[in-house]
C-alpha cells in the first residue's frame, strides 16, 4: 500500500495524489490532512499502524511538506519512503506564512508559532536507513532549495533533474521507478 503525503496547504484530492491514484489505483492511500502538525502526524501514525496489523507493506510518498513527514514516519516505522521536492527544514520556510490558503478548497488558516514548534519536534537529525530513500528533485524549485535535501541524503538514492518547479513537472514519469522502489 502506497501512502501519499500531500504538502502543505494541499489535499489528498490534489493534483499529485490524483495523478498517484490513477496510476496506482488502489494501491493508494491519499488522506487530507489538517494544516496542525501534530494532528497531521496522529493521523498518519494511525494509518500506518492500522496497515501494518493487517500485514499490508507500507510504503511512503511525500511531496513538499509530505516529504519532511515522510522522512519523520519512515525514519519510526523502517518503511520506505519516496520524496518529491521535499521540505527539509518547513519550519522555517514556512514561518513567514501567517495566513494561508488551502489551494484545494480556497479555505483560510492560520500558521502559528506553535505550528512551527510542532514542526521542529518531528525533525529527524540523524536518518536511520538511507537506503530506505528515492529523493527525487528538480533544480527550480521556486519554493525550496533542492540543495538542502542533496545535504540531509549525502548517501541516499537521488535523481536531480535540471528545471522543473516546486510541485515536480511530470511526476508520472517517475511512476515506474516508484512502483519498483517501493516494491
Amino acid at each position: 500500500m502506497i501512502l501519499y503525503i500531500h504538502g502543505f496547504g494541499s489535499s489528498g484530492h490534489g493534483g499529485k495524489a490524483s495523478l498517484f491514484r490513477e496510476y496506482f489505483e488502489e494501491e493508494v492511500i491519499a488522506p487530507s490532512l489538517s494544516y496542525v502538525p501534530n494532528l497531521a502526524i496522529d493521523t498518519l501514525e494511525q494509518l500506518i499502524e492500522t496497515l501494518l496489523e493487517l500485514d499490508e507493506d507500507v510504503g511512503l510518498v511525500g511531496s513538499s511538506l509530505g516529504g519532511y513527514y515522510a522522512i519523520y514516519l519512515a525514519n519510526k516505522y523502517d518503511l520506505k519512503a519516496v520524496l518529491i521536492n521535499p521540505a527539509i527544514h518547513p519550519y522555517k520556510t514556512l514561518d513567514k506564512i501567517g495566513n494561508a490558503t488551502n489551494y484545494y478548497d480556497g479555505s483560510s488558516f492560520e500558521v502559528t508559532k506553535e505550528h512551527m514548534q510542532s514542526l521542529k519536534s518531528f525533525e529527524v537529525n540523524s536518518i536511520e536507513n538511507e537506503e530506505n530513500f528515492l529523493v527525487l528533485l528538480q533544480t527550480e524549485d521556486e519554493v525550496l532549495d533542492y540543495n538542502e535535501a542533496v545535504e540531509k541524503f549525502p548517501n541516499g538514492e537521488l535523481v536531480i533533474e535540471e528545471g522543473g518547479n516546486h510541485s515536480f513537472e511530470n511526476i508520472e514519469s517517475y511512476f515506474r521507478k516508484i512502483g519498483s522502489f517501493l516494491g
